[in-house]
């Protein structure tokens, strides 16, 4: 089984004294990597923010969770990231996905096509980069683009690329994942292009099992070489467990067993805490977790424990 390593999901901040800071207080807590989204909300533009984060850190990995395939040609996200793994030493790990918010679509104007339409696209749009990334070239000629002797310069730092994320909660996204990414994020079901109550029912350690059997049968023989990563959205450092879990279950319409059952819901201690994702990474093979920036303090002793272990 991989190493655990964490990472740490945030927006924004008030300032750029104030990225800087949390970007370092990421690092001294020990966790891996600091992540950003990509969306057209209230949140820093990625790129920008990311390269702040890297300039202002020495070890400190940075990444996108993920950035929207639809939002940008390949061969200038392609550029953009080599620049930013040269210029930070290998420090960027890249998450793509195929966009699912209505939102984003809705106000930008960019067509949202069916997720089919989407997932494709944002292969091509993956093969494409992978190109201009280790070899410094591409020519490409697919359904959705069209690429004549493109050049990929500068080549990133990481070779032949930098570390790919893909995740999803589908069959498709998830298989294509498992061939081509190094880092594969399970995440819930959000066909419907926004979180509501229904994403409840696909966060189940059933659901969970079925997406890892569903990797590990497109892998194959590179199913030991990927690191299985989870994105967490219920975190509570609390010394009842049990109260905990019950309150959270009553609140939100489902059983304690499904809460506690689930990994994107780690409640309890410290030791808790860290328990059970040693049970998780047995079961499901999670090594890579991921918080958010409300509690990362609180859960850097968790941090502390296991990483690298």
């Amino acid at each position: 089984m991989a190493p655990f390593r964490f990472g740490v999901q945030l927006s924004n901040a008030s300032s750029g004294a104030s990225w800087r800071d949390l970007s370092r207080s990421i690092e001294s807590l020990g966790y891996s990597t600091l992540f950003i989204p990509d969306h057209f909300e209230d949140q820093f533009g990625p790129l920008v923010a990311l390269t702040v984060a890297a300039e202002a850190t020495t070890t400190l990995n940075v990444g996108s969770l993920v950035f929207g395939n639809d939002y940008r040609h390949p061969i200038v996200l392609a550029k953009e990231i080599a620049t930013l793994d040269l210029l930070s030493e290998g420090r960027v790990e890249f998450g793509l996905g195929a966009g699912w918010m209505t939102t984003d679509y809705e106000q930008s104007g960019i067509p949202n096509d069916t997720p089919g339409v989407r997932i494709s696209r944002m292969a091509e749009s993956l093969a494409i980069m992978k190109a201009l990334w280790s070899t410094g070239a591409a020519t490409f000629a697919g359904e959705h683009y069209t690429i004549n002797g493109a050049v990929g310069r500068p080549l990133p730092h990481s070779r032949p690329h930098p570390k790919v994320i893909i995740g999803g909660g589908g069959r498709r996204v998830l298989g294509i994942a498992a061939r081509e990414a190094d880092i594969v994020g399970v995440n819930p079901s959000l066909a419907a292009g926004y979180v509501g109550s229904e994403v409840l029912e696909t966060t189940t350690a059933e659901y969970y099992d079925q997406r890892i059997t569903w990797i590990r049968e497109a892998a194959g023989d590179r199913f030991s070489d990927l690191e299985l990563q989870v994105l967490t959205f219920l975190v509570q450092i609390v010394p009842d467990r049990e109260d905990a879990i019950e309150r959270l279950s009553s609140m939100m319409g489902v059983t304690p067993e499904q809460i506690d059952g689930s990994p994107i819901a780690l409640i309890g201690t410290i030791e808790q805490i860290t328990e059970r994702l040693v049970e998780r990474r047995e079961r499901f093979g999670f090594s890579y977790v991921v918080v958010h920036e409300a509690e990362m303090e609180a859960f850097a002793p968790v941090v502390a424990a296991l990483a690298g272990t």
